[in-house]
């Protein structure tokens, strides 16, 4: 018999919840108790102070974090994000998720995620470098192209990226690409990487309507979240022929029931920072928009926003998960309950982002590569195998969607793990 862990190191809301998701898959598939905990606890941990010289002339101490989950299956493989709510908890969900993520899309990757506790906002484009820098700097010896790949996420964006390439090849002394994915095209970019994981989150969306029966260019679409995976998702819905009745940021929300026009909107928040103030429609809340009458509603930002107290109040037909995390446990069953909404769950539907990461990887170790078509064409073949993949597992074993993705994820690692034995 393995003995648990039992850590408060990774205590939050949002770990427990990834754990309940696992120990729930778990159970389906009866996990072996001898794999059992080594699957579902993070490999490692790093905490690390980074100093950054203000423009004042003062200096600020923020915090940063890097989770490696999984090292069995690759390198591993996760963003980082700048954001003042991270916590080391939630950085250890968001790992455990990319685990079953890169597993179920039969990627040779491992689960990471990296945070700093900050507000991107609040600093100056030199301090945003700084910062930038002194991280990858105190991750120097724990990432690298056949250890561990960061990428942006949430507060982060191909720019800084670059500046963490950068860093590490002058450790390194030379240029290495291949140690971060999503960097700008000049530095060894992909073509495609900007916008793969909301083309992915619209790609799945439109394959999903069509088993429903639904024509695409009838759907309206609710966006919670508007930066790049939201974004992009609307965008790519859109040329799909779907219309975009409302979307937000953490300022909040628009509503038109005629369609709301994009490239305003992106070109009002380039400019703006924000949606708001943003008058194409009726001002809503985030919590208004998630109960918005839609035939999709995609949540593209944060965990934890579809919870018990809104999830029977959900109006739409399919429900695409954009972001990380974003259905809590106890909404999971009163969705599956109800049984009148098609969940593509988070493993999947945002999957889009490290496919083509993967792309990049390989595109910059071999130094060959692939145009935009190659790379969307290639995208969506690895989609279309995943998600046969999980409504197979779903039809085989009456499994939620969600519960057949995961098992799928969760169990490839597992005999990954247990086909290697465990080192003295």
């Amino acid at each position: 018999m393995s003995k648990a862990v039992v850590s408060s190191l990774y205590d939050s809301d949002v770990f427990r919840m990834a754990c309940r998701q696992f120990d729930k898959a778990a159970d389906a598939i009866s996990l072996p108790e001898a794999v059992r905990d080594r699957t579902k606890y993070p490999r490692r941990c790093l905490a690390v102070s980074l100093p950054v010289k203000r423009r004042d002339g003062s200096v600020t101490v923020f915090e940063g974090y890097r989770v490696q989950h999984n090292l069995s299956t690759g390198p591993s493989k996760g963003g980082i994000r700048f954001h003042q709510d991270v916590t080391l908890g939630e950085v250890a969900a968001l790992a455990m998720w990319m685990s079953w993520k890169t597993s179920l899309v039969g990627l040779p990757y491992g689960g990471a995620k990296g945070g700093v506790i900050v507000n991107p906002s609040e600093l100056d484009e030199n301090e945003l470098e700084h910062l930038s820098r002194r991280y990858m700097q105190e991750m120097v010896n724990f990432v690298g192209p056949h250890v561990d790949v960061p990428a942006p996420d949430v507060g982060t964006n191909e720019k800084i990226m670059g500046w963490m390439m950068d860093t590490y090849s002058n450790h390194a002394g030379h240029v290495e690409s291949a140690v971060v994915t999503g960097k700008p095209i000049a530095l060894g970019g992909s073509q495609g990487r900007r916008e793969a994981t909301g083309a992915g989150v619209a790609y799945l969306t439109k394959r999903y309507l069509e088993d429903l029966g639904i024509p695409v260019d009838r759907a309206t679409v609710a966006i919670q979240g508007f930066g790049n995976v939201g974004s992009e998702t609307a965008l790519a819905l859109a040329a799909y022929g779907a219309k975009i009745i409302a979307i937000s940021d953490y300022t909040g929300g628009i509503h038109n029931a005629k369609g709301i026009d994009l490239a305003k909107a992106i070109a009002y928040v380039r400019y703006q920072k924000t949606l708001h103030d943003f008058h194409e429609g009726e001002a809503i809340t985030n919590e208004q928009l998630l109960e918005l009458p839609c035939t999709v509603l995609a949540p593209c930002a944060l965990e934890r926003v579809i919870t018990d107290q809104n999830a029977a109040k959900l109006k739409c037909r399919v429900l695409a998960e954009g972001a990380n995390g974003p259905t809590t446990n106890a909404a999971d069953k009163i969705i599956e309950a109800r049984g009148d909404i098609e969940l593509i769950p988070d493993v999947l539907c945002n999957s889009g982002g490290v496919i083509v990461s993967y792309f990049e990887w390989l595109q910059n170790l071999s130094n060959f590569y692939w145009s935009r078509d190659e790379v969307l064409q290639k995208l969506f073949a690895m989609l279309d195998k995943a998600k046969a993949a999980v409504d197979a597992q779903k039809g085989k074993f009456k499994f939620s969607r969600r519960l057949a993705a995961l098992t799928l994820g969760i169990q490839r690692v597992a005999d990954a793990k247990a086909a290697r034995g465990l080192f003295p």
